[in-house]
């Protein structure tokens, strides 16, 4: 099933019966699928799985959704203000869907948005860590998307929640977008809700109120992604003033399309027209043919996308972009809570210097 359609069924609020009789079929899957997430957490509970500890403080900054939560923006603001303060960090990522002798969206974005961090690419937590430490000398180490991934022991378990979709239609996939049980919050240190501006303040008053309901002394903290500018090609920048000016062209790739085209919404820009692919997708040369077209079609003055995307697009085939390509540079910032998370991080990381 697309991803793309499948996001469609599953978060439709006002579904036809033929979408119904879908989310009936995949509703017995979602009911394997939490029975096998269910045994294998309790593996883990009762020690019969074991974890690994190693010799250096271990973050892991994750979710229970599916989807873009911000999770990377996160890390990247993690390992930017521990590397200021001279603590040698390294993240460990799987690097999701890489290809032989292809480097992967979000691990080179972590290359990009914080280069004095070693970013150690290996869907062996475990054997990452080991070579950051023996490598690097690693101190801290930032696993991203790393809360379901149980094996490496760690010292701080951070979720990020997006606001606007925090607990994922409250089913298990492929029902919902829930990777397992809301409940499953119990494990996490810390809770950093993103997004808050495109909600309500009575929404993240309910969401504060049922994550405490199931851990009562978990911290919070609130968080916006803020664009700052557009970069185009030999990191030119564009100012979002001059970027209003522009009749643009939008697509994107990601977890949470809506948010990214919310956010170009909210900059007011002049969007003439916009295309959705798959998470994760991997651009073919009729992909970029197609969104050129399309862009020439709706006579725009510039294509703009997320920055994975770019990496994915805009690096690997400059050339064949005849409508100027940028993306938005977005930076993470905290609005409250986020002394207390790295309050967190620096008692972990003292244990082990």
């Amino acid at each position: 099933m697309d991803a793309i359609f499948w996001r469609k069924l599953v978060t439709c609020e006002n579904p036809p019966l033929g979408y119904k009789l879908l989310r009936l079929v995949l509703g017995v899957f979602s009911a394997f699928y939490g029975f096998v997430v269910f045994v294998r957490n309790k593996l883990y509970d009762f020690s019969i799985f074991k974890t690994r500890k190693v010799n250096a403080a271990v973050i892991s900054v994750g979710n229970i959704t599916t989807g873009g939560t911000g999770k990377t923006p996160l890390v990247a603001y993690l390992c930017n203000h521990f590397t200021q303060e001279g603590v040698a960090t390294a993240v460990l990522t799987r690097g999701y869907k890489t290809r032989k002798d292809d480097f992967a969206d979000e691990p080179a974005m972590l290359v990009k948005a914080a280069p004095k961090a070693k970013v150690i690419v290996n869907p062996d937590r475990v054997a990452g860590a080991k070579k950051a430490i023996a490598g690097h000398n690693a101190k801290l180490l930032i696993m991203d998307d790393g809360f379901q991934h149980r094996k490496l022991a760690r010292d701080v378990n951070i979720v990020a929640i997006d606001a606007t979709e925090p607990f994922g239609r409250e089913k298990i996939l492929p029902a919902g977008l829930l990777r397992e049980p809301v409940e499953s919050l119990a494990r996490a240190d810390a809770v950093i809700i993103t997004r808050i501006n495109q909600t309500q303040p009575e929404k993240i008053y309910h969401i504060k109120e049922r994550i405490s309901a199931i851990k009562p002394a978990i911290v919070f903290a609130t968080a916006v992604h803020k664009p700052v500018y557009a970069k185009l090609m030999k990191d030119r920048k564009m100012s979002l003033d001059e970027l209003s000016q522009k009749k643009v062209y939008a697509f994107c790739g990601i977890g949470n399309p809506d948010a990214f085209f919310q956010t170009l919404g909210e900059l007011f820009l002049n969007i003439v027209g916009t295309k959705v692919y798959n998470d994760h997708h991997n651009y073919t040369d009729e992909d970029i043919e197609t969104i050129c077209r399309n862009g020439r079609y709706k006579q725009a003055d510039m294509i703009i996308t997320t920055q994975k995307d770019w990496i994915k697009t805009a690096l690997l085939c400059m050339e064949k972009f005849d409508i100027p390509i940028a993306h938005l540079v977005v930076e993470l910032e905290f609005i409250d809570g986020r002394q207390e998370i790295i309050s967190l991080i620096e008692s972990a990381i003292k244990k082990y210097v």
